[in-house]
């Protein structure tokens, strides 16, 4: 039984590797696939991570927040899933904690997230 289990974990350990890393307050744009009929369509959301739940594991989540139209939107995705068809990492942001529910109380510059500042390396 644990053979079957080491397989499973190993085969999600590979849909795992191909996105790239992230973590709270990071800005990414998820790619998801939509089915709306017999027709399939890529949207894709964009928005601040406020938080990401069992790391590492096969029930790993990660919740990204939006403002659209004056109106917070949050969405939550399994790291594991076949809807998901690409993560883009925009910018990553300087935090001090791993969960930013702050974020919803807080408009405009208040809710802004410093970008971390990257040195790059020749």
């Amino acid at each position: 039984m644990s053979e079957l289990l080491k397989i499973v974990e190993q085969e999600y350990k590979d849909v795992r590797s191909k996105f790239p890393s992230f973590k709270a307050g990071d800005t990414i744009n998820v790619h998801v696939k939509i089915t709306e009929g017999n027709k399939e369509r890529i949207q894709q959301f964009q928005g601040t991570v406020i938080q990401r739940k069992n790391p590492n594991t096969n029930g790993e989540t990660f919740t990204v927040r939006k403002v659209s139209n004056g109106v917070g939107v949050e969405r939550i995705f399994p790291i594991i899933s076949p809807a998901i068809e690409q993560i883009e990492l925009l910018r990553e942001g300087k935090v001090r904690r791993a969960r930013l529910f702050y974020l919803r109380g807080r408009q405009g510059k208040s809710a802004k997230i410093k970008e971390k500042i990257r040195v790059k390396k020749d």
